[in-house]
């Protein structure tokens, strides 16, 4: 019994040294020292279980197109804990991801959510990239196929069909986040830069100044 009393220490002790935060459900959170002064929790402050009804639990419309009537011909409608507050502390999210043809949901990050996606209707090409070594990932999704893509990885699909195209996809996280990376990288404000631009990726300043404007806000 002593042996055993032993293990079950020894067992405990392991168990509290590899304890670790939960992640992060939102791009920050400074620390404040009045609870007065909190925002988020990292997340929601939850509703009195007394006060919850069953709308909390419900999102409506996702039957509904989304408009691809841009300049990348595609459209993401997501629901996430600001659209249904009942996935508050459940870890998933939704999307539905509509695509002109040759619509393009641009490469893009999300920092706290991997992502499962079924293709619906048309045909996309998908893929993702890993970190250094920078390998791709790639693969045409027909109906039906499923892909998925590692959390806080690059990704992106391309409609390659004639046709609209129609995904879902489920993301491991109540608010999942996404950096569309030439937005960040361009698009920023305040503006990154133009000189750690131009040195990072090799061009002249003509170039970061022309990219620059495309995705001012």
């Amino acid at each position: 019994m002593r042996i055993v009393g032993l293990l079950l220490l020894v067992l405990q002790a392991t168990m509290l040294a590899s304890a670790f935060d939960p992640s992060p459900l939102q791009d920050f959170c400074v620390a404040v020292d009045h609870p007065k002064s909190a925002v988020f929790v990292n997340g929601k402050f939850c509703k009195d279980p007394k006060l919850v009804k069953a709308e909390d639990f419900v999102f409506r419309g996702l039957n509904i197109a989304g408009n691809t009537m841009n300049k990348q011909g595609s459209n993401v409608t997501l629901v996430n804990v600001d659209r249904l507050p009942g996935l508050n502390t459940l870890g998933i999210s939704l999307a539905r991801l509509d695509y002109a043809p040759y619509g393009l949901n641009p490469p893009h990050t999300h920092p706290r959510g991997t992502e499962i996606l079924v293709v619906v209707e048309g045909s996309l090409l998908v893929g993702f990239v890993t970190s250094n070594p920078n390998k791709l990932f790639t693969k045409v999704l027909n109906k039906g196929d499923v892909f998925v893509f590692p959390i806080g990885l690059i990704h992106f699909q391309l409609n390659v069909g004639h046709a609209p195209a129609l995904a879902f996809a489920g993301l491991s996280s109540q608010n999942p986040g996404v950096i569309t990376i030439a937005n960040a990288v361009f698009g920023s404000d305040p503006p990154i830069s133009i000189d750690v631009l131009t040195k990072a990726f090799q061009v002249d300043n003509n170039v970061i100044q022309a990219l620059m404007q495309q995705f001012k806000a």
